[in-house]
């Protein structure tokens, strides 16, 4: 237990490291003066965070760690009220709705335990909340060596692939068998320039992992074509195969390019847990200003 404790401070310690005086302790809640690289939007840096570290006795899936602090809730006002939006830094996102207790504003249980399990989270860890925007947050992970996890955990899959990459590990589609139209899993779709209206087209493969309301643009493409996208909340479209068009809004988090109005797009498309689809981004000059959904063949 002791040895235990000695990791959590040491974690603690190297964490404060990163930031300007920052008091650590669980469910804290303070405005950090978090070091971001020069290329991130200095904004976020007045941007109220808060921490959560496990005590003796909890675990992540206690109700305690659903919790937002008291101190943080009064500050936002009516910032978040039904639900927020959890990020992370490689780009997946978990929607979690919220609900009013006596003692407090807590996250839905199973809500948040798709986050714990997904993220592979550890007794030693620490989490950092940072509210970013309205119901936006994003969430860095810090191991007990004080080391930030910046990528897809070890036993995890990546939610976007690159358009170029191929991995083959399956997965199931949220109704236990696979969708008629999208491979299994990570499959690499197999020449999906077929399926661009036009093959000069930016383009990546999405594989849906869970529910969500963001549709986030994969850096490999971005780097690849040298996009550019419009301020955020400036509206944009997805382009559906039916031809209908369903309005979309741009977003930046923490320097992640994304569109807002994905929900309705797996909607209309029935899309579910494990299905893969081709998107294909419509430019004006190398301004995105659509994002045309492919689905894969029968």
């Amino acid at each position: 237990m002791r040895q235990r404790q000695r990791q959590r401070l040491r974690n603690e310690q190297q964490l404060s490291s990163l930031t300007l005086p920052l008091t650590l302790k669980p469910a804290a809640t303070k405005r950090t003066g978090l070091m971001f690289p020069e290329s991130e939007n200095r904004e976020n840096l007045s941007n109220p965070s808060f921490i959560k570290s496990l005590s003796i006795g909890q675990n992540w899936k206690s109700k305690s760690m659903r919790i937002f602090p008291e101190e943080f809730v009064r500050s936002a006002g009516e910032a978040f009220v039904h639900r927020v939006v959890l990020s992370v830094l490689w780009n997946n996102s978990w929607q979690c709705w919220l609900q009013q207790e006596k003692n407090g504003l807590f996250m839905v249980e199973e809500d948040w335990d798709e986050f714990v399990d997904d993220n592979l989270l550890d007794t030693d860890d620490t989490l950092l909340f940072t509210h970013q925007d309205t119901m936006y947050f994003q969430v860095r992970i810090f191991k007990k060596d004080g080391n930030e996890i910046t990528s897809v955990p070890l036993e995890g899959e990546p939610e976007t692939q690159p358009f170029h990459q191929e991995t083959t590990p399956a997965y199931a589609s949220a109704n236990g068998g696979t969708s008629s139209r999208a491979r299994k899993g990570y499959a690499h779709v197999e020449n999906p320039k077929r399926y661009l209206l036009n093959p000069r087209n930016p383009y990546f493969e999405k594989t849906l992992t869970k529910p969500n309301i963001v549709l986030y643009v994969n850096t490999w493409v971005i780097e690849e074509y040298d996009l550019e996208f419009s301020p955020p909340n400036t509206h944009m479209y997805f382009l559906l195969p039916d031809g209908e068009k369903l309005d979309g809004y741009t977003k930046d988090y923490g320097g992640s390019h994304s569109f807002l109005g994905w929900a309705a797009v797996c909607e209309r498309c029935n899309l579910r847990t494990g299905d893969t689809v081709v998107c294909e981004l419509e430019l004006s000059g190398r301004v995105v200003s659509a994002v045309r959904v492919h689905l894969l063949d029968e």
